[in-house]
């Protein structure tokens, strides 16, 4: 492994507790108010406001957040799924964000890459992993949405085996080459001394690729040919088998982690009790550091929020993971990397020099 952090170190501390994320959009649009709101005034379910998106993308960067992920949501279909995840396009999305942040890890949760040009998607995720000076990590799926395939030309049933190809295009075009040779793909009839390639290559070896939960492949595969699992939420006993699986799979190699998200509604309350909610947890932030912790236990290695079902203001939130939750779960030093850590203090800000907000309120209050 090369000496200079990659995007996955970053994400995992080697004393064994998960670090922290958060998934995009930042907004509160699932909770009960806006959720009121939205039948009130017709709006559409599912279709975060985005007015403030780069500032609070910039808040959680500066707050400590180990990492924010964006998802891919090609179609918005309001019948069957009513969800447009992240709205922006994924790779425009995500070259706005290497611009305006500097410490977080940016990843895709995840693309779904039946649906799109393999050679194209080596592309772009390079670009985002050099612009973002090393900080991406790529996020794949084979898709749940069957209406979409068509559309895009793809089979739906067909989708594990294009997965598979994708996958193997992804790491052909991202290697590197002896002089006088390019890129090779035999199954295209793509020869080495055609000499084509792909630019720009990966800050590392290869752009770091999770795969997200099992992509129509077994569980041997993608321990074979991912670098990280990126699971859904589970309660810690299912978890556990879970966990367990992984690590036998990749003979408990720690340069293989296990990250998955999780939906949160932080109790304004912090002694208040954890109770399940879908795919996720209601907590006060006590009770939200003890689960936590377990899922450190288990080998969690990093945990990506979902805001979107709480009612609270999401920058007030925010602050309050980075004041109460985050300083037991710190990312890795990365001392020496200017981009990932410009004061180059090797560890995230603490509470007192959290960059300064206002409330929606406050500001009309001025």
């Amino acid at each position: 492994m090369s000496a200079a952090p990659t995007a996955l170190n970053r994400l995992v501390n080697p004393e064994g507790l998960p670090t922290l994320g958060l998934e995009l959009p930042l907004d509160n649009d699932w909770g009960p108010t806006r959720l009121r709101a939205a039948q009130t005034s017709g709006a559409p379910f599912g279709v975060p406001d985005l007015t403030r998106h780069a500032e609070l993308a910039r808040l959680a960067d500066e707050s400590g957040f180990a990492g924010l992920w964006v998802r891919d949501v090609p179609l918005y279909d309001p019948e069957h799924f009513g969800d447009a995840g992240s709205v922006f396009e994924t790779f425009t999305h995500l070259g706005h964000l290497a611009a305006v942040t500097r410490r977080a890890v940016l990843g895709t949760a995840a693309v779904v890459l039946p649906l799109r040009r393999p050679i194209l998607v080596a592309k772009a995720a390079a670009t985002v992993d050099v612009l973002s000076g090393g900080r991406f990590v790529l996020g794949l799926a084979s898709g749940d949405r069957p209406v979409e395939y068509p559309l895009f030309g793809e089979d739906f049933h067909a989708r594990g085996a294009t997965f598979r190809q994708g996958v193997e295009t992804l790491r052909a075009a991202w290697a590197r080459h002896a002089e006088g040779s390019g890129m090779e793909l035999p199954e295209l009839g793509l020869g080495a001394d055609r000499r084509l390639d792909v630019l720009p290559k990966p800050t590392g070896a290869s752009v770091p690729i999770a795969v997200a939960g099992h992509a129509q492949q077994s569980a041997e595969w993608i321990a074979r040919n991912a670098d990280a699992s990126l699971n859904y939420p589970r309660p810690l006993g299912a978890l556990r088998l879970k966990t367990r699986e992984w690590r036998e799979l990749t003979g408990n190699d720690t340069a293989k982690p296990y990250l998955t998200p999780m939906q949160l509604d932080l109790a304004r309350d912090p002694d208040a009790a954890a109770t399940p909610i879908r795919l996720g947890l209601r907590a006060g932030a006590h009770a939200l550091v003890e689960h936590l912790a377990a899922m450190g236990e288990l080998g969690v290695a990093h945990v990506s929020f979902n805001l979107r079902p709480g009612d609270r203001p999401v920058e007030e939130v925010l602050h309050e993971l980075a004041e109460t939750v985050l300083p037991h779960f710190p990312s890795p030093g990365t001392a020496g990397d200017a981009g990932a850590d410009p004061d180059g203090s090797g560890s995230a800000p603490a509470p007192d020099q959290l960059p300064a907000f206002r409330s929606n309120a406050a500001n009309a209050a001025s």
